[in-house]
């Protein structure tokens, strides 16, 4: 999890700083117009970004996605301080040797040495009833900000200081 006094913040610096390379939007459920329910989430936006570029506006009529300049979805923001909304959290896309994928549950120590080096990070976040998920190639890196939640549970921020120095270097 990310503080979410920060999402927009890190929304912005990840966009300027790691190469995006999909972006995924679906509702999570319920009642579509005609009545029925539905338990899984209808796609909104799936979109492979290579080659283009990702972006976003918030004003007060809420957040444009945009790509290469042109909107591809709008949040209205009617949730943010709402129980709805729940803040970015980042997870690591990883594969062990034969190519299968990783998955960890909570409290396992995302730098630990005997895990592989994670192929894709995303930023992930439920706004305004739907899902947003975007894929950034490589490790978006972290810091230790609190815990949530003793002894499974931290908050963590985006590391801007290595990646800064870095690029300057």
């Amino acid at each position: 999890m990310l503080p979410e006094d920060l999402d927009f913040n890190d929304l912005r610096f990840c966009l300027d700083n790691y190469e995006a390379e999909k972006i995924f939007i679906r509702d999570c459920g319920g009642y579509r117009e005609d009545g029925e329910y539905h338990l899984e989430g209808k796609t909104k936006v799936s979109l492979e970004l290579e080659g283009r570029k990702l972006d976003f506006r918030k004003n007060e009529t809420g957040l444009h996605i945009l790509v290469d300049s042109d909107g591809v979805f709008n949040f209205p923001l009617k949730d943010i301080g709402t129980r709805l909304n729940t803040g970015f959290t980042i997870a690591y896309e990883r594969f062990d040797e034969s190519d299968r994928r990783i998955f960890l549950t909570h409290g396992i120590n995302p730098y630990d040495p005997n895990l592989p080096e994670p192929k894709s990070s995303f930023l992930r976040n439920i706004i305004d009833k739907h899902l947003m998920e975007i894929y950034f190639k490589g490790r978006i890196n972290l810091q230790f900000h609190s815990w949530f939640q003793q002894p499974h549970w931290k908050i963590w921020t985006i590391e801007k200081a290595t990646f800064i120095n870095k690029v300057n270097s």
